[in-house]
């Protein structure tokens, strides 16, 4: 069985860090905290889990504080959390399975990373990292803000969800942009940078800044597809919320100049139909986006509702407006087997089988009035 470092960086995380690591302080075994400068509970939290406490002085630089976190590890493998993260019971379980089964020559492990659930508990929005690590090919961190994990190696996909659970908002959004900016600074504009100065603006609120970021991003070459995605969902709902609804609809169509079909734009695409009382259309793309299998490769954000039940929903909606009542069954059927008790589509259930039987009868009696 493998051994595993638990590796964090922290600073006034006393409302989040203990449950955190209740939640993990039995799966690893060895848990080193680097502190970047508290001035709350934190260290008194943490010293009840470990000793292993070490001070960082904060010096703008995320993947600095990181890389630190990860030179203090003395086992096989490195896990990496925030301290408003947690594994949820059966991510516990699947980490200990993991853990036990493990093939030495995998060097990194990619989780799930669920920043929202829906009212069944299912994941929703998620985006992918790589969580466990392997020490030996000594992983390191790299930009400032919005730091990536750089690896090559073997990889293997795991099962374990990392569930998001912030207590409180507490994001310093200025910081973030000051962070950026300064990079961009000291080291020239990158790709990478330009897109995430379009995502800071967007998070300050600076909309129009943001709008003319990601339309000027988009213009460049392509070095992460999954980037170039991203910044034409945000820019489909800038001008939604705009009115300007034929660049909203570009936008969504251009998402497939980079990748295949993605469920959760097709179902944009379809909802922009169904908002202009277009049932036909929005139901094409709703059965287009239904028919989509998640892409085990993605590490992009993606809200894995578009893929699961939301298009079923909908396309009830839709073919109840058409008055295709045999098919809003169906696709009512296929929305409860993702929520089998949900009283609302029980109730949707009930009204559309009862509305189909009195159109069977009309037919019988029609038929029998036919001369």
């Amino acid at each position: 069985m493998i051994t595993i470092s638990l590796c964090m960086i922290v600073k006034n995380e006393e409302e989040t860090i203990g449950r955190c690591l209740d939640s993990v302080h039995d799966l690893v075994d060895e848990i080193n905290i680097v502190d970047t400068g508290s001035t709350d509970r934190t260290k008194e939290i943490v010293s009840q889990y470990t000793n292993r406490i070490f001070d960082f002085e904060w010096i703008q630089d995320f993947a600095a504080a990181r890389n630190y976190s990860f030179d203090q590890a003395t086992q096989d493998y490195i896990f990496w959390l925030d301290a408003d993260d947690v594994l949820l019971e059966k991510d516990r379980e699947r980490f200990r399975e993991l853990k036990g089964s493990l093939d030495t020559r995998i060097d990194s492990v990619i989780m799930n990373y669920v920043l929202s659930r829906d009212s069944g508990g299912n994941a929703h929005n998620v985006t992918r990292h790589n969580r466990l690590v392997k020490r030996s090919i000594s992983p390191r961190w790299i930009y400032p803000i919005h730091e990536i994990l750089v690896i090559r190696g073997s990889l293997l996909l795991s099962p374990v969800e990392i569930t998001h659970a912030p207590k409180l908002e507490k994001r310093n959004r200025t910081r973030n942009l000051t962070i950026l900016q300064e990079h961009i600074r000291k080291d020239g504009p990158s790709r990478r940078s330009e897109f995430y100065l379009a995502n800071e603006l967007f998070d300050n609120e600076r909309y129009d800044e943001a709008l003319a970021a990601y339309e000027s991003f988009l213009q460049g070459s392509v070095e992460n597809f999954e980037d170039h995605i991203a910044a034409c969902g945000v820019l489909a709902h800038l001008y939604h919320e705009r009115g300007d609804l034929d660049r909203e609809l570009q936008y969504l169509f251009k998402t497939f100049e980079y990748d295949v079909p993605r469920a959760d734009y097709v179902c944009r695409i379809g909802l922009w139909f169904e908002q202009k009382g277009e049932y036909r259309l929005a139901s094409y793309w709703y059965e287009e986006a239904a028919e989509q299998d998640i892409p085990v490769d993605y590490f992009g954000l993606m809200n894995l509702v578009c893929w699961t039940w939301v298009p079923h929903v909908q396309l009830m909606l839709c073919y109840g407006k058409l008055g295709e009542l045999g098919k809003a069954l169906e696709h009512i059927e296929k929305a409860l087997s993702y929520f089998p008790n949900d009283p609302n589509l029980l109730e949707n259930k009930k009204r559309l089988e009862a509305a189909m039987e009195q159109q069977r009868q009309h037919s019988e009696e029609a038929a029998v009035d036919r001369p």
